[in-house]
C-alpha cells in the first residue's frame, strides 16, 4: 500500500487557505488548537490525522478529496468541488455556466 504523501497535503492546505485570505490563526481558532500545530502539518513537520484534517476542511468549506487530490484521479476531486460550488447558484446562472464550460 502506498504512503499518503503527507508533504503534498501540507502544501494543499497551505495554498488553499492562502487563496481564501486566512491566516494560521484563524484556522487555529476554528478548529481548537494551536498556531503550531497548523503550521506543523503545512511545512510537513507532523502527519495531520484524520480529525484534524476534516475539521480544516470544514473551516476552510472545502471537501476532503479536494486537499488529497493528488493521492488519487484528480478529477474525480475537481468534478466534486465543482458541483459543491454550482449547488448554491441559481438556474440562471448555472445556465451561463454550462455555456462558458461548453465553449472551453
Amino acid at each position: 500500500m502506498k504512503e499518503l504523501n503527507f508533504e503534498e497535503i501540507g502544501k494543499n492546505i497551505r495554498a488553499i487557505r492562502l487563496e481564501h485570505h486566512y491566516t494560521q490563526e484563524y484556522i487555529a481558532e476554528k478548529i481548537g488548537v494551536n498556531v503550531s500545530h497548523i503550521s506543523n502539518i503545512e511545512n510537513n513537520r507532523v502527519k495531520v490525522s484524520l480529525t484534524a484534517l476534516v475539521a480544516i476542511c470544514n473551516a476552510l468549506n472545502i471537501t476532503v478529496d479536494y486537499v488529497l487530490k493528488h493521492e488519487y484521479t484528480a478529477a474525480d476531486a475537481i468534478d466534486g468541488e465543482i458541483l459543491k460550488e454550482l449547488s448554491g447558484c441559481s438556474l440562471e446562472k448555472k445556465e451561463k455556466i454550462l455555456k462558458i464550460v461548453r465553449i472551453l
